[in-house]
């Protein structure tokens, strides 16, 4: 790592990294020019610039967390220096364009050698939770038909309404993390609110990982049922099924 380094110093660390497919970062007084699909400028600004081992690029601001200007992996770099101006070029062949991020003043630059092996696992949220069982019933339990999600009634929206493999009406309320009663009593009320409506029978259920203490005495007196839904599970149904829409299931479904 390179503090307020030399034009020199800084080409050669950038060349080296870029070589020896290291992790690059810039941070200084910077400008760039994107030509390809579209062309754009962006003015000079201090900004943090990364190349990844992967051959990607990334330019971003002092605030958020979406990179201003970026390529993606399998860019070839070319790094000059030309009239005081450090140059780092990123050309892409297939679309054809390339980004140029041209610095005045480098404040910091660090050449990194970077391991990860750890493997991401995704936490479905709560809609995402509601999206799973629609793509797969069977989280919830055998042969349950989704109709409708998050179902407009009076005291607020049903997150899941279908019927089960008797014919039964069945309303799912879903919880992220340890259910409370709270929860409990907000599906009770979904239950009275569809039962002055619907001539039928009518089952509660409580869907997430697991329930608070007390909870289940009290689902009994209140005639509901919890099943415990992974939020692991639906996110692994998600990935799987990313691909496709909530409304073409429905349309299969009606057709």
């Amino acid at each position: 790592m390179l503090v307020r380094p030399t034009e020199a110093e800084a080409e050669k660390t950038a060349k080296d990294a870029i070589f020896q497919r290291k992790t690059l970062l810039i941070i200084g007084n910077c400008w760039v020019h994107y030509l390809g699909r579209a062309r754009s400028k962006l003015e000079p600004g201090e900004r943090i610039v990364i190349i990844k081992a992967d051959g990607s690029l990334l330019v971003h601001r002092p605030v958020g967390y979406e990179p201003v200007n970026w390529q993606p992996p399998g860019c070839i770099f070319h790094v000059q220096t030309k009239d005081d101006v450090f140059e780092v070029r990123a050309v892409r062949q297939k679309p054809r364009e390339s980004v140029k991020v041209f610095f005045d003043k480098i404040y910091i630059i660090s050449a990194l050698s970077l391991t990860d092996s750890g493997q991401f696992t995704l936490y479905a949220s709560e809609e995402d939770m509601h999206k799973a069982i629609l793509l797969k019933p069977s989280l919830l339990e055998e042969d349950f038909k989704p109709i409708s999600y998050e179902k407009k009634v009076e005291p607020g929206f049903v997150d899941v309404y279908g019927v089960d493999k008797k014919g039964k009406l069945v309303v799912v309320e879903v919880k992220r993390k340890t259910a409370g009663k709270e929860a409990a009593l907000q599906l009770a009320k979904y239950i009275d609110a569809i039962k002055a409506k619907a001539d039928r029978e009518i089952r509660g259920i409580l869907a997430a990982p697991n329930i608070a203490k007390d909870v289940q005495r009290l689902l009994a007196t209140l005639g509901l049922e919890f099943k415990s839904l992974d939020p692991r599970k639906c996110a692994e149904v998600l990935k799987k099924t990313k691909t496709r829409k909530l409304e073409a299931f429905f349309e299969d479904e009606t057709n």
